[in-house]
């Protein structure tokens, strides 16, 4: 046994334990036990049970590539900072400047590949307990008999079953002419990298700020979202048929994991959040009647409030013909114009005239009644 399979041993035996498990549930609902689909959706069963036990990290996966994606614009200030400066002193506080911005918005570069790293020991624990099917079942494998309760017939069978003609631990680049073999390879190596183009573009494009996308961390993403499908195209051709079904498989979980998470949780300004706001608004108009648009979301929030007071009626002034007639006396006709003007009165003497006999004024107002 090879260091590498003593590191491996313990995984090796959770897998093989997973594995026989759903062997046994889906020979008991009535599939064959030595055909290829029971073996088939063993390893599917495997990929449903690990992503389950990592739903946490997902989770922390999308915050922390949200994050990373958010702070650029900052971490985009910082470089440009202490561009061109290479002394110690420099790069140290650029460095203690970054790990700041890092702890503000809570993530860091690594927390975003922690699934992956997490993934990787099941994903080599499966590789060489499909590698190791012909060995268990000749009974020739280097570290006994069996592993864990994958024992010598079960590898047999395993071995045996096939997916259209072709072995689960059957190798496109080892083929030896199989026809079966390298067409469901070749299959299962386009669905693994398309799926995996498609998650980290789904990530990508969707679900980050258009601030976000621009700035030489972006222009790595976006490098990385095209060199990972084809390092998983040229190593696919040495991964054996079950490999393939459990990360073509794992791949389709986590575009409808992430499309949930990023349909429900979009980060902020980006065009996920966009299409959410335009659902609730669709929604909230089906069930209100309000007519959908722009226009009717700005009438909504524009619309004044209620002061508490009532406002007086206004007075809305007629413009009525006035009568020429002779009968028509000044004062009727300044009733419409406004209240009437008392008459202009002259200036009254300084003193008494001579010889005028003083008289006592009258009273303009009317008698009170007694």
């Amino acid at each position: 046994m090879s260091w590498f399979d003593g590191l491996l041993k313990p995984i090796m035996v959770v897998v093989a334990w997973i594995m026989v498990q759903f062997h046994s549930l889906f020979s008991a609902i009535g599939l064959d036990p030595d055909g290829g689909a029971a073996w088939a959706f063993s390893i599917i069963g495997l990929v449903i049970v690990m992503r389950i036990l990592l739903i946490p990290l997902f989770f922390k996966q999308i915050k922390a590539s949200r994050g990373m994606q958010l702070l650029a614009p900052e971490m985009q200030a910082i470089q440009k900072k202490y561009k061109g400066k290479t002394d110690p002193a420099s790069r140290e506080a650029m460095s203690r400047e970054t790990m700041e911005l890092y702890r503000k918005h809570g993530t860091n570069p690594f927390a975003s590949c922690l699934p992956i790293l997490l993934q990787s020991p099941i994903f080599f624990a499966l590789f060489r307990v499909l590698n190791s099917l012909p060995q268990l079942a000749d009974g020739q494998y280097h570290g006994g008999t069996h592993i864990g309760p994958m024992t010598g017939e079960l590898a047999k069978s395993a071995e045996g079953a096939t997916i259209w003609g072709a072995p689960l631990s059957g190798v496109f680049a080892r083929a030896d002419g199989n026809v079966h073999i390298q067409i469901v390879a070749a299959v299962l190596i386009v669905a693994m990298v398309a799926t995996t183009f498609l998650t980290q573009r789904q990530l990508t494009m969707k679900n980050m700020p258009p601030s976000a996308l621009q700035g030489p961390m972006a222009q790595q993403q976006k490098v990385l979202m095209y060199v990972m499908p084809l390092i998983f195209a040229f190593s696919g051709v040495q991964f054996p048929i079950g490999v393939l079904i459990y990360w073509t498989t794992t791949n389709l979980w986590s575009m409808g994991q992430q499309f949930y998470t990023i349909r429900r949780m979009p980060a902020p300004g980006s065009e996920a959040e966009r299409l959410m706001k335009e659902r609730k608004a669709r929604k909230l108009a089906e069930r209100g009647g309000i007519e959908e648009g722009p226009s009717a979301v700005a009438t909504i929030e524009e619309a004044p409030r209620p002061s508490g007071q009532r406002e007086q009626p206004k007075r809305k002034s007629r413009n009525k013909p006035r009568p020429t007639g002779a009968g028509t006396s000044p004062a009727s006709a300044r009733i419409e114009d406004g209240p009437a003007q008392p008459p202009a009165t002259s200036p009254k003497p300084a003193g008494p005239t001579p010889g005028a006999k003083s008289t006592p004024a009258k009273s303009a107002s009317k008698p009170k009644k007694k």
